[in-house]
């Protein structure tokens, strides 16, 4: 998706957006959306790999790109990497936290250390990269994007763990902005479906026609979601358009979640059977 059809490619120039777990996937097309629109991006990851050929891209679209490697577990990183970009690029305006982990298992084979492991990543990091950006975003009068799902609010099966993060992640979203409004600090998640070509479709969707096919129909638009259609919401909820919009989920999924987990849940568990 090509936002410089629909907006001011200008309209976040002079602005430093920073993304956890921005190396590829999701995070990756939202700091692209980003760039297409103006602004400096700060990646972070634990992959330098991943996070130099980000870097490529997104210096192709004219952003200046700092790319820091991290784990969002660690905050005494985090921390770091928010001030090397503050003396690198200036002060954060937009705090995305995207960094997530996740791998399908039933509750019955789910050990308290993969539990943890995904708690760890999508709500611990959550609040470590959000508590270390904290001076910055109140000095801009900035912004937070959390990554939900739709995990948070709908049971799905082989995604306890996931559901307890996301849902912990949403209202976090919630208490920081009721907190930090007062500072100007706007805070909102955006929960995506399936999106095509990311680590969370291979892991959730097996490479079989037959199979996607049955799982694109249960959307009630009929397709899977692509990654500019996540970094158009990111965008559009950091910019002026959004100004009085706070403690939202805004929900991206194509409708998958109107009818509930159900038709999810019948082709996930032919899936998981199909694995073993």
């Amino acid at each position: 998706m090509d936002l410089r059809r629909f907006l001011p490619s200008d309209l976040f120039a002079g602005q430093v957006v920073f993304v956890t777990g921005g190396g590829s996937g999701i995070n990756l097309g939202i700091a692209a959306c980003f760039a297409a629109l103006g602004a400096d991006l700060a990646i972070c990851g634990r992959s330098a790999e991943r996070l130099a050929t980000a870097r490529r891209e997104l210096e192709g679209l004219g952003a200046k790109v700092l790319t820091e490697v991290a784990d969002v577990r660690d905050y005494d990183a985090l921390a770091r990497a928010m001030e090397v970009t503050r003396e690198s690029l200036g002060p954060v305006r937009h705090l995305v936290c995207g960094a997530a982990g996740n791998f399908p298992c039933p509750a019955e084979d789910l050990s308290a250390g993969g539990f943890k492991a995904v708690v760890d990543i999508d709500l611990l990091g959550s609040f470590n990269a959000s508590r270390a950006a904290f001076a910055q975003l109140k000095a801009t009068r900035g912004t937070i994007l959390f990554l939900s799902a739709g995990q948070a609010f709908i049971p799905y099966p082989l995604q306890v763990h996931v559901g307890a993060a996301k849902a912990g992640v949403d209202h976090l979203m919630r208490n920081l902005a009721l907190e930090w409004g007062r500072h100007g600090i706007r805070c909102n998640s955006v929960a995506p479906g399936p999106i095509e070509g990311t680590e969370g479709m291979r892991r959730l969707a097996p490479d079989d026609e037959s199979f996607r096919n049955r799982l694109r129909a249960a959307i009630p638009l009929g397709r899977f979601g692509a990654v500019g259609d996540i970094g158009a919401a990111a965008v559009f909820l950091a910019s002026p358009l959004a100004a009085y919009i706070t403690g939202t989920v805004l929900v991206v999924d194509g409708g998958q979640n109107l009818p509930g987990s159900c038709p999810f849940t019948e082709l996930l568990a032919e899936a998981a059977s199909n694995n073993c």
